[in-house]
């Protein structure tokens, strides 16, 4: 499936690193460049700021879906090609994945891993067959990889599950490989314990 638009999970922080907030531009920049549409979480602070004002000085299209309790916390952006406001978090994410057909997590903090994290869980399920992948800005993701590894050797998560997050060090590096993406069929996601 051809990926036409990309959800960036990211902080409403900047980080302590200024490689992050490049890379949040970088990533808006080389989205818009393929003329791929943002979707991500409608923050103007942040990475979310910055990755969609990215996207947005490049000429592309940017979707934000932002709940409406955070709309104030979070400064909702106004300068988006659509913003549309919902009920909660669960209603956020959905609408993002209903929106996307690939996933991207920039640095950021617990918000960025849940968001990550469940979506992979959809897509190990079968939910769907989206690829996505981790922005490995200056190692930000390395001792995360390290421990899905871990949890691969411990018998916890399949080899082919754990294959499905790409992981790039530069933007067009990750949506390249996203566009070779292809998901892994398996029949059967849970050992049988014996009776």
């Amino acid at each position: 499936m051809p990926v036409r638009s990309v959800c960036v999970f990211c902080g409403a922080s900047i980080g302590a690193n200024p490689a992050y907030r490049e890379a949040a531009i970088a990533l808006g920049q080389a989205i818009a460049r393929r003329g791929l549409s943002l979707v991500y979480g409608g923050g103007a602070v942040g990475l979310m700021g910055i990755v969609a004002d990215a996207a947005l000085a490049a000429g592309g299209e940017v979707i934000g879906i932002i709940p409406q309790s955070l709309m104030n916390a979070e400064i909702g952006h106004k300068g988006l090609t659509r913003l549309e406001v919902v009920d909660g978090m669960h209603a956020r994410k959905a609408r993002m994945a209903e929106l996307s057909d690939a996933f991207i997590a920039l640095p950021g903090g617990l918000g960025t891993l849940e968001e990550l994290f469940e979506v992979w869980t959809w897509g190990q399920l079968g939910y769907h067959a989206k690829p996505l992948g981790l922005l490995d800005v200056n190692g930000f993701y390395a001792k995360l990889g390290g421990f899905l590894d871990h949890i691969v050797e411990e018998g916890f998560v399949r080899p082919q599950h754990r294959a499905m997050l790409l992981l790039g060090e530069q933007a067009d590096e990750l949506l390249d490989g996203m566009d070779r993406f292809e998901s892994p069929v398996l029949p059967k996601w849970v050992d049988k314990q014996p009776d």
